[in-house]
């Protein structure tokens, strides 16, 4: 193994191991030396890779933005009716924080304003909402008399309240709440000729696609204590990572 995946495999686990940290205690709560020892790794590779707990905190929300990003764009730029895309992006969206922690842990320090950054993880989401309602609106695919504002700003609240609720009960989170929402909400938005076509529970199964770490300088080189087994704690974060990369 060479420097610089020692390197990346350790960061990976410390922004993993600090996400669950933040998810389960919050910013204030969580320590530097639990996420250390989470990431089986020393406080000095720590502070090699993060200079303070903000810095750590800072990397989480990144790698989240990353992936609901992605995530945003796949419904946006799909083929086929743009309502279906939408019920298919909040499944997408659903799957993606009930198995990526880093994601939950991303949009619980992004509600908590940690450190007064202004990065806004939720923009994407909204971007994303408006967008495809209003494509739909062009394509005659929303029924009369429903205006696409009125119509976002639903939306955007019901699946808004999921991701809150989720965060005591990731029950939440389960397809079955989403296409309850979509079963509620398709036959008073979409026009009469394509509602029986729609399918609430989400019309495939659609992953947002692992992508190479691009955080870590190229000549980073060894930090102190970075070498662990695969099969310990880093090679285990590292292989769950890849459904947020």
């Amino acid at each position: 193994m060479t420097k610089q995946d020692r390197a990346v495999r350790t960061r990976r686990a410390l922004i993993r191991s600090a996400a669950e940290q933040f998810e389960a205690r919050g910013y204030v709560r969580a320590s530097l030396a639990e996420i250390s020892a989470g990431a089986g790794v020393s406080s000095g590779a720590l502070h090699f890779h993060f200079a303070n707990k903000a810095a750590v905190a800072e990397a989480v929300e990144h790698t989240a933005a990353r992936a609901l990003r992605r995530a945003a764009g796949q419904g946006r730029s799909g083929d086929g009716s743009a309502l279906q895309r939408l019920v298919d992006v909040t499944h997408q969206v659903g799957r993606l924080l009930c198995a990526d922690v880093v994601v939950r842990a991303g949009l619980r320090l992004n509600a908590e304003a940690v450190a007064g950054r202004v990065r806004d993880l939720r923009r994407e989401w909204r971007e994303c909402v408006h967008e495809l309602l209003a494509e739909a609106e062009r394509r005659g695919e929303l029924a009369a008399g429903v205006p696409p504002h009125r119509s976002i700003a639903v939306v955007l609240a019901a699946t808004t309240g999921i991701e809150v609720l989720a965060r005591d009960d990731h029950g939440w989170l389960g397809r079955h709440s989403l296409t309850d929402l979509w079963h509620l909400l398709l036959p008073c938005m979409a026009a009469p000729h394509l509602a029986e076509a729609l399918d609430p529970a989400g019309s495939g199964p659609r992953l947002v696609e692992p992508e190479p770490d691009v955080d870590v300088e190229p000549d980073a080189g060894v930090e102190p204590d970075a070498e662990v087994d695969a099969d310990g704690p880093v090679g285990d974060a590292s292989r769950a990572d890849l459904a947020l990369r």
